[in-house]
């Protein structure tokens, strides 16, 4: 694996404040987090509900304001808006205009990062294997590919790194394998790929390394090699238990 650092996060601090009357209920979202994600890698956060993983999320993609500490880019401080097209994004709830097909949205997502490119198009649509649908309504998707879908939008730009949040969720097993193998071959084209998940499962078969999070807190990173001799399972309970 290469061990050339594209993304770098450092101290990564972010606190909510929750205001009730004249009380300030401070709530941390995450705190003092590092970590590093290497060229062409696969790399998974994984942690309970409402453990940080979208935050981390969100502080890369500029969503958020960090209290404290940097997230780097190949070498440039984010947010930087010059260099988001080269960032891939897949949110948890992905929601798409229903009226409008699924070619139309890819057109309008193509010229709103300004890669405007018909074989390109055409090739993200029959990657995601929407070829024979892609001119039907969003309306009549099933949910596996209206992710597909979210997959296309993210990719259709070429950026270098994609961001996908809890990517299988609320999939059944096709619909899971169908984005586990569109994950993989992402990775076989070069690309480097950060997602967050709370399916031990589905990182185990995918990623390079996992960062298990854990109340805003990174407390162990994980590679593939570690796993293989102790169940990744097993690793993520004893990591939270201790923390606990």
């Amino acid at each position: 694996m290469n061990h050339k650092a594209i993304l770098q996060v450092k101290n990564l601090t972010k606190i909510y404040k929750k205001h009730k009357f004249v009380t300030v209920k401070r709530i941390v979202g995450v705190e003092k987090l590092n970590f590093e994600v290497y060229e062409n890698e696969i790399f998974g956060l994984l942690g309970l509900n409402g453990s940080g993983k979208t935050t981390v999320i969100k502080l890369i993609l500029g969503l958020l304001k960090p209290d404290e500490g940097e997230i780097y880019f190949f070498d440039k401080k984010l947010p930087n808006w010059s260099i988001n097209k080269y960032l891939g994004y897949l949110p948890e709830m992905v929601s798409f205009n229903k009226n409008f097909s699924g070619y139309e949205l890819l057109t309008f997502y193509s010229k709103i990062t300004d890669f405007i490119d018909s074989q390109r198009l055409n090739e993200v649509i029959k990657f995601v294997k929407l070829d024979k649908d892609i001119f039907r309504k969003v309306s009549d998707y099933s949910k596996g590919m209206i992710q597909r879908l979210g997959i296309a939008q993210a990719i259709v730009h070429n950026p270098e790194l994609l961001i996908f949040d809890e990517p299988t969720s609320g999939l059944d097993p096709v619909g899971i394998k169908e984005i586990r193998d569109l994950i993989l071959e992402l990775k076989s084209q070069g690309k480097t790929i950060f997602f967050s998940s709370h399916l031990i499962s589905e990182l185990e078969k995918v990623c390079d390394r996992v960062g298990i999070i854990h109340k805003g807190k990174i407390i162990r990173i994980v590679d593939n090699k570690e796993w293989q001799k102790i169940p990744l399972e097993e690793i993520f309970i004893s990591s939270i238990e201790e923390k606990n």
